[in-house]
């Protein structure tokens, strides 16, 4: 920071020199730009590599897949750009990525292509936080979560300077406080010099810890985490950084991109790998001395890849830290998509889509029992398949689409309009990245399930899913929807062994199997009967409304008849802990 520009900021901060006043208040409107000349009209930022005559326009083959896809527009027959219709290899990578053989997490045999998966996988896999880094981090916490950051500066009809004043002085008292609570002497003279440069270090290592807890803790900082990525929004802002000129936005510090510093990528390629990182789980299956082998045996991988791997650059703790990394991925994995592949598993082994069993039956129709859809049996089995398939797919990918997030959500580039969406004040804002790797999901997803029911649209950057942060939150709370009823199900035989409440199950629900699928009947019906739209004449198909109807669902769990069984498992609710 010039000391023109640090004496500018001072004064501003003591009120003596106004920001420039403008006579609009905050408005920032998204402008809709055409896309550059050889690029896809859609995207526009991947190059077009087919052409529809009947539609005029330059795809490239995702978008033209997905626009193509049903409709009088499946018609159209795409004419190439490229020369024996090759495809770039980034684009052949993007349209392939979702049929390639996935290595297990949890295989006890070394696989060859462990590799390329394991490198892809570990650019976005954050590391571990050191004890150090974790006393850095409860100051972080401490000090966002007594911040009233977004209460002050997000408010209706203030004009833009005044707005950047506040935020100006919320981000330097927030700033200048974690310097304070670190080191009293080096805070003292920030409050006197008013020189944030000679601290942007320190400031960007501490904001980068915040963020990166929270990426590999979805649980954890709910609240403080929106204020903090709000605050780094602004502060990355052309007028907040002409007073403040300084980053407090540094890249997620990731496993790749640690062992790629040191050289010590290579341990990524070892096929040991696949052994270092499993989880092991004790699923009922496997006996106790098979447990106690596989435990020994991924402690004897973890011991052997630190020790081939260190060098002068990089210790052998360091290696076993990103290998424990790489392994909190996976029991990440196990949280979140394990419960989609559960109820993936109770929908095709308890329904079938060409038969009905009585009692049994799936169909839906519009206005009955609030749903705003008319499904068969069949048409519903299938969108309940393809919904939870991509819910799957999302969590698999999520922490890729969450450092795609907040690169959307810290851009400088990328400003947000401060509106009123119909869900209170909320920031609007384009979310391109994690746009792109949504379409490309869904149109794996597509290919996987063969047929898709239902709108294709993903709301992103409206007053729907306002920001990349909204979408983020939205699909890490899958598990939180699919978990209680999980274990309510593999509670029930449990539940049974008591004689009392085996005979009032029996009596009042038929027995416990009859009871577990009327409980899945419930949701399969209920949980996707489009009913999270946000008004009468809108269907929820899309693909933010199928994750909405089913907390509507949960919403009416009290309502339901199968609900004390519920409370007699354990549930609290849907968004807290099972007791033990």
């Amino acid at each position: 920071m010039t000391a023109a520009s640090s004496s500018r900021l001072a004064r501003v901060l003591d009120g003596a020199e106004e920001v420039a006043d403008e006579d609009t208040v905050m408005d920032v409107e998204a402008q809709t730009e055409d896309a550059p000349q050889g690029f896809c009209v859609d995207c526009k930022d991947q190059r077009a590599r087919v052409r529809c005559e009947e539609c005029g326009d330059e795809y490239c083959r995702v978008c033209f897949n997905m626009l193509h896809r049903k409709g009088k527009r499946s018609s159209h027959a795409p004419i190439s750009l490229t020369p024996n219709d090759e495809a770039s290899s980034d684009e052949r990578e993007e349209m392939t990525s979702a049929d390639q053989p996935v290595p297990s997490a949890v295989s006890s045999e070394p696989r060859v292509d462990a590799g390329n998966y394991f490198i892809e996988r570990a650019k976005y896999i954050p590391i571990r936080l050191t004890l150090a880094e974790r006393k850095k981090l409860r100051l972080v916490e401490a000090a966002l979560s007594v911040s009233g950051y977004t209460d002050k500066v997000d408010t209706p009809g203030v004009k833009k300077a005044k707005r950047v004043h506040m935020q100006l002085q919320d981000i330097c008292s927030f700033l200048s406080s974690l310097l304070i609570a670190t080191d009293y002497t080096a805070g003292k003279e920030l409050m006197d010099s008013r020189e944030f440069k000679e601290h942007e270090e320190f400031f960007q290592t501490i904001l980068e810890i915040g963020r990166r807890h929270k990426v590999m803790n979805p649980e954890k900082m709910r609240g403080e985490y929106g204020k903090l990525i709000y605050m780094l929004q602004d502060s990355s802002s052309q007028e907040v950084q002409q007073f403040l000129d300084i980053s407090c936005v540094r890249p997620l510090k990731t496993v790749f991109s640690y062992l790629e510093e040191r050289g010590a990528e290579g341990v990524l390629k070892d096929g040991l790998i696949t052994v270092a990182t499993r989880e092991i789980l004790a699923d009922g299956v496997k006996s106790r001395n098979q447990l106690n082998r596989e435990s020994m045996e991924k402690h004897r991988a973890i011991e052997h890849l630190a020790q081939k791997y260190s060098s002068k650059r990089i210790e052998a703790e360091e290696i076993q830290l990103c290998l424990y990394s790489i392994g909190d991925n996976h029991s990440f994995l196990t949280a979140n998509r394990d419960p989609v592949n559960k109820m993936i598993t109770y929908l095709t082994t308890l329904f079938n889509p060409d038969r009905i069993e009585e009692g049994y039956d799936l169909s839906i129709a519009d206005g009955a029992g609030g749903a705003r859809l008319s499904h068969s049996h069949a048409k519903q089995y299938q969108y309940v398949l393809q919904s939870l398939t991509l819910w799957k797919e999302i969590a698999h990918d999520m922490f890729r689409l969450w450092c795609l997030a907040e690169e959307d959500l810290l851009s400088p580039d990328n400003r947000y309009d401060l509106k009123d969406t119909g869900q209170g004040l909320q920031r609007v804002q384009a979310a391109p990245r994690v746009s792109k790797a949504m379409r490309n999901i869904l149109h794996s997803t597509q290919q996987r399930v063969g047929s898709w029911i239902g709108s294709s649209v993903v709301h992103l950057g409206d007053n729907n899913v306002p920001n990349a942060l909204i979408f983020i939150d939205k699909y890490t709370q899958v598990a939180s929807i699919l978990n209680p009823i999980v274990i309510v199900l593999r509670n029930i035989p449990e539940l049974c062994k008591n004689p009392q409440i085996e005979s009032y199950i029996r009596t009042t629900f038929g027995g416990p199997e009859k009871l577990q699928k009327d409980i899945l009947l419930d949701f399969f019906r209920s949980a996707f009967d489009g009913s999270g739209a946000d008004n009468f004449y809108d269907a929820g198909s899309c693909i933010d409304g199928r994750l909405t109807s089913a907390w509507h669902w949960c919403s009416n769990i009290s309502e339901k008849p199968f609900y004390p069984i519920f409370k007699l498992a354990g549930f609290t609710s849907f968004d807290g802990e099972f007791q033990k």
